[in-house]
């Protein structure tokens, strides 16, 4: 897979800037993501994560060691959704597909700790494992009134698809 069909935040936001807007709101509300990463033996893993948007990349810094760092530096594909925690959300969901690459530069580890230390008053201490996102795709869902069901992708951009509650609001 060629690593030029994958986008940073910075270019996400440029060219999906409303998907980019919503997830950099709830990151900065939650400060957590949820991941998808795949196991060693194939199995999917799910794990809450803390995600900061610093210097126009998404960043996701975990414990050294954990299991879902072990499974990104084996196997680089992850999931990123926004948190949703309402059976009847008030927000809409934001998921993001791609892969995650480690970020063994310091200045931009420097970059993500004084972040972290900005927002919550704590700094990560080495060793630590920090990815960035390369983003293949997107897509968006919002129920209630503010019905929107969006996909992007680097070759297609937004599109805007029916949503499915659509046939039993015409119903």
């Amino acid at each position: 897979m060629g690593r030029s069909i994958f986008v940073n935040w910075t270019e996400f936001a440029a060219t999906a800037p409303e998907l980019a807007e919503f997830g950099q709101d709830r990151i900065n509300s939650t400060r957590l993501v949820t991941l998808g990463t795949i196991r060693a033996d194939g199995w999917p893993r799910v794990s809450p994560c803390e995600a900061y948007v610093v210097d126009g990349e998404l960043l996701l810094g975990m414990m050294w060691q954990s299991k879902k760092a072990l499974d990104l530096l084996r196997d680089p594909r992850i999931t990123v959704a926004t948190v949703q925690a309402d059976r009847e959300p008030v927000y809409g969901d934001l998921k993001l597909y791609g892969f995650a690459v480690d970020v063994p530069d310091p200045g931009r580890r420097q970059a993500y700790a004084d972040t972290v230390f900005a927002a919550i008053s704590w700094r990560p201490s080495e060793p630590y494992h920090l990815f960035s996102v390369d983003i293949a795709r997107a897509g968006f869902i919002s129920f209630g009134e503010n019905q929107k069901l969006m996909r992007w992708s680097v070759e297609g951009g937004v599109e805007f698809m029916r949503h499915p509650d659509a046939a039993r609001d015409e119903a």
